[in-house]
């Protein structure tokens, strides 16, 4: 009889002569025979350490993060109100309008480099002047059903609806969102200013967006239908008096 034989036999005996072999002796039982015949016992392998990531603060959220990255764009006059820490559409367009600006990628996603950003911006939200504005008062030509404009702009006009991913039933200004109402820059045209589209008609400007950026409005429409019919047009937009 080997010696190792022996051993395994005498560590048997002595298990067995106390008490019924339980799973964890025998779990110790196999791991000293394991030991003897295959060498020293190992410990199983620990999994490599996963990689530390910054903590992201995105879309749909709603926590201190958000509240925290809220008030460097309400500071930084990209975002009006109060941070509420919700992570909505208007803080998302003031996310991307504040990435693009920075020169980094506009996803809309609040990771280390953004926050980095953020935290060393020690200006305001840069102010941007018209580059196109026509002559105030210029009677409108005749029948084309242009109503008495102070000026006119060339403009990119798309359309969206409160249907749209991203979009919620009310406008940056809290007003429900419906046809007539329209999200502009409000650099280039304040809110609560009226406009006057050939195709569509009157609307105000009430509501921003993350893609509205210079001349490019959004006309709200009802339906999905209305939306897609008008796609994406160059078109003159007058704006209209107050009166």
């Amino acid at each position: 009889m080997t010696k190792k034989l022996a051993i395994v036999l005498l560590v048997i005996f002595s298990i067995a002569s106390f008490q019924p072999p339980t799973a964890h002796a025998g779990f110790f039982l196999f791991n000293i025979i394991n030991g003897i015949f295959g060498g020293k016992h190992k410990d199983p392998p620990v999994p490599a350490p996963v990689e530390q990531r910054a903590g992201v603060v995105k879309f749909g959220m709603q926590d201190s993060e958000v509240s925290a990255v809220q008030q460097y764009l309400i500071k930084a006059n990209y975002l009006g109100g109060k941070a509420d820490g919700v992570f909505g559409y208007h803080t998302l367009a003031a996310v991307k309008a504040f990435q693009r600006d920075s020169g980094l990628v506009d996803d809309g996603i609040v990771g280390s480099r953004t926050m980095g950003a953020l935290k060393g911006f020690k200006g305001t939200k840069p102010q941007i002047t018209p580059s196109v504005k026509k002559p105030i008062n210029r009677p409108p030509p005749q029948g084309n059903n242009v109503p008495q404009y102070l000026y006119a702009l060339p403009m990119l006009v798309t359309a969206y609806t409160r249907y749209d991913e991203g979009c919620t039933d009310y406008t940056y200004r809290g007003t429900y969102l419906r046809r007539g109402l329209c999200a502009v820059d409000p650099d280039i045209i304040p809110f609560g200013t009226k406009l006057y589209i050939p195709g569509y008609g009157e609307a105000i400007a009430d509501d921003i967006g993350g893609a509205i950026q210079g001349n490019h409005i959004d006309l709200a429409m009802d339906s999905l239908g209305e939306a897609f019919d008008w796609g994406s047009r160059s078109v003159t937009v007058y704006v209209l008096s107050e009166s």
